[in-house]
């Protein structure tokens, strides 16, 4: 594992344990054969996995129940470097369901379907695609597990695939990354780890945690049609929302709740209102990245 992570190795916790690589397949099916007994029909597991051991997690699969619903590429900021073949920057991320029950995917728990970028794109599509582009997480000067998941991904998938309330397990708790994110997100958290080292320190940093504390930092989805949207702005329109604007940045209002409260008001998407205030001179319009372009 060292060698494959630039970093002051002063602040990773010992007691990690790796599985002998002669063990890996029968040690894989173990664990996701009673993955499977524990879920629920209908609930979810993602299983996150690098390339060399890809083979033994999916013949282990293959061995239960449990159905594919999504095979998710993880692409990641500074892979593994080589000189002699291609730099390895991402993960394998395996969604699976258990038959038998209902499952949860919450199609707009980040972005509304009728919502649109400024060039008329969907956010929600370009979300939900297989291939996630989300970096990893550095904490210098900061304790940390070897081979923690960052926050943003593991709130990703609790927002599509589970609701307030749910029971959410990890099998394998680490840095206690997804108990955190769990919790944060109003979910309860169960787990495993046998490093008791890494276990009694996550634990006491787990209990500071205030249930649902993530939520307040999520976006609203915008899950029904403007009652505008389509419709061309007038020359009313446009005072009125720059007038409105200035008074909700002076009350106090951050730019982000003034936009979404601005949406709500005018029925017109967040991209609608952003746009138009570009136009009008409010907001500083988006600076294109410079570069040379390919011959």
């Amino acid at each position: 594992m060292h060698q494959h992570y630039n970093r002051d190795e002063r602040f990773v916790l010992d007691g990690y344990i790796e599985v002998p690589a002669h063990r890996y397949g029968e040690f894989s099916l173990a664990w996701i054969r009673e993955a499977e007994r524990i879920l629920r029909p209908g609930g979810s597991i993602y299983i996150v996995s690098g390339y060399t051991n890809l083979y033994h997690i999916l013949h282990a699969l293959r061995k239960t129940h449990l159905r594919e619903v999504n095979h998710i590429i993880w692409r990641y900021n500074f892979g593994v470097y080589t000189s002699r073949k291609y730099v390895s920057s991402h993960y394998h991320i395996l969604y699976y369901e258990k038959p038998g029950g209902e499952r949860t995917f919450n199609l707009e728990s980040r972005y509304g379907a009728w919502e649109r970028t400024a060039d008329g794109r969907s956010p929600n599509y370009r979300d939900r695609e297989d291939v996630w582009c989300i970096n990893r997480e550095y904490k210098p000067g900061q304790t940390k597990n070897k081979n923690e998941l960052p926050a943003e991904l593991l709130i990703k998938m609790l927002q599509y695939s589970s609701n307030e309330g749910d029971l959410v397990c990890d099998m394998f708790l680490g840095g206690f990354s997804t108990a955190r994110a769990a919790i944060g997100l109003n979910r309860r958290a169960t787990g495993f780890e046998i490093s008791g080292p890494i276990f009694d320190l996550r634990v006491r940093e787990l209990r500071g945690i205030k249930p649902g504390c993530l939520l307040q930092s999520l976006r609203t989805p915008l899950t029904e049609r403007p009652k505008n949207q389509g419709r061309p702005w007038t020359d009313s329109d446009r005072r009125a929302l720059v007038s409105r604007f200035a008074i909700l940045i002076e009350s106090g209002s951050t730019k982000k709740a003034a936009i979404e409260r601005l949406g709500r008001e005018f029925g017109r998407g967040r991209w609608s209102i952003e746009k138009m205030l570009k136009r009008e001179g409010i907001l500083p319009p988006r600076q294109k990245a410079q570069g040379s372009r390919p011959g």
